[in-house]
């Protein structure tokens, strides 16, 4: 939950009110959660079938191994190297917004150099053994509760439900073609706030019990979150006029907490949230790095991808490689969020995220109970095959209109040509390793042969 909700909700509650055109925004709320619900249960089952370390990459390799060799992980790891940066990259957009409530005069090329100057920071901090994570996390957990309680209190004690409820003649006509693209709209912001519901699969390899644990992980933790985010949004709506939030120039639009509380309480209080806005926004950039370093390394050490990423500092033994890269990503990402604007970015990197890892999972599901069916299975997807077909339907909704939520920036275009640069980085890669389709195809079910409980029927 920690990882999910870090600086998202503070800067993209205006971007939904702007795609829905009015407080019926919440309805993107609940489409996400509903799209985070039946992906998190493809999870669930591969998760718990599967509980290595790499989480997604491992399902691939397993499931896609027979006709494509090692194709599947490396294409994952290969487009983790640009979503997942990309994903640090909103939150110091986020970081930026804020600290423009409290340095009203700042520039843009200031806010340019404040960006950079804090991937650079939290690349260093993290260029040394990294011991207190669960600590860390734990205390921005606390923040960001502190953050959020301060924004819900001073909603709620100044709620108008005239002004949360007001919704405007055809809020939800579906018959209109624009309800629908502020739904596709919406539906992307949502889902982009969920994100994180499925980092215990990560770490399968080092829990307890993953058949039991990692489902109700990935539940309880979308569900929960739901949970504060609806009343967020409804606390928001009903303590500020939601025009305000359309308007560019006002604080509404781009610090909307910060609006909340200088409106109900004052400057002062407005102040101290900010403060812990940004320290949320921070510590959420620099755990999401520390966790994205090591995707490409685990996949290099278990022969997926470049050797080179396999390298661990001497001293401190850390993936040097990998956050070197993933932190120049991040920068650049924050560069393109900051002069195009944060939807765009939002954009970008859900589409490069959908077309291996969501599509291909749900796929995978299918393909490892047809070749792999005596698999122990310690969970069973509900309803199979009913939430894989939504949750396809969800990501298809989200990548079909993306170039029509990101309109010049062709967000589609640009994961096609990623993808495609992928492949071909992945024929020269097996080329110098003698691997498929330039050598013998291998086939490992490790996870089929390994001694596992029997599986139980959820």
């Amino acid at each position: 939950m920690s990882q999910m909700c870090g600086i998202g909700p503070f800067v993209t509650i205006p971007l939904m009110v702007a795609a829905f055109g009015g407080p019926q925004a919440v309805v993107g709320w609940l489409a996400g959660a509903l799209l985070a619900l039946v992906d998190g249960l493809v999870w669930a089952e591969l998760g718990a079938s599967l509980p290595g370390s790499g989480g997604s990459y491992v399902y691939l390799r397993e499931a896609f191994q027979y006709r494509t060799g090692r194709l599947m992980p490396f294409l994952f790891v290969w487009t983790a190297m640009l979503f997942i940066p990309l994903i640090m990259s909103t939150g110091v957009v986020g970081f930026v917004q804020y600290l423009g409530y409290l340095w009203p005069g700042m520039t843009g090329s200031q806010g340019d150099l404040v960006g950079l100057a804090v991937v650079v920071l939290v690349t260093a901090l993290l260029w040394r053994r990294v011991d207190g994570v669960a600590r860390l996390t734990t205390v921005m957990w606390g923040v960001m509760l502190a953050a959020v309680g301060a924004v819900l209190l001073a909603s709620y004690t100044h709620f108008s439900p005239g002004r949360a409820f007001g919704w405007p003649a055809h809020a939800v006509d579906l018959t209109r073609t624009h309800f629908w693209l502020g739904f596709a709209a919406g539906l992307t912001i949502g889902i982009y706030d969920y994100l994180g519901y499925n980092t215990t699969a990560y770490l399968g390899a080092e829990l307890k019990r993953p058949g039991r644990t990692l489902p109700r992980s990935v539940i309880h933790s979308i569900v929960g979150i739901m949970a504060i985010y609806l009343l967020l949004q409804v606390g928001v709506l009903g303590a500020l006029d939601w025009h305000l939030m359309l308007d560019p120039h006002s604080i509404a639009a781009t610090s909307v907490a910060s609006a909340v509380l200088q409106a109900t309480w004052g400057k002062g209080a407005a102040d101290v949230v900010t403060v812990l806005i940004l320290v949320t926004a921070f510590a959420s950039v620099l755990t999401g790095l520390l966790g994205g370093s090591r995707v490409p390394y685990d996949a290099a050490r278990d022969g997926v991808f470049f050797r080179s990423y396999a390298r661990l500092h001497r001293t401190h033994e850390f993936p040097t490689v990998g956050l070197l890269t993933m932190g120049a990503v991040t920068a650049v990402g924050f560069l393109i969020g900051r002069h195009t604007d944060l939807n765009t970015l939002i954009n970008l990197l859900t589409t490069v995220m959908v077309i291996v890892q969501a599509f291909a999972q749900v796929l995978a599901v299918t393909v490892l109970r047809r070749r792999q069916p005596d698999l122990p299975r310690p969970y069973r997807m509900w309803c199979y095959p009913l939430p894989g077909v939504l949750a396809a339907i969800g990501w298809l909704v989200v990548y079909g209109y993306a170039d029509r939520n990101a309109p010049g920036y062709h967000p589609i275009e640009w994961s096609l040509a990623w993808v495609a640069a992928g492949v071909a980085a992945f024929l020269v890669w097996s080329r110098f390793e003698r691997i498929w389709p330039f050598g013998p195809r291998e086939i490992r079910e490790e996870f089929r042969t390994a001694d596992r409980p029997q599986p139980v029927e959820a």
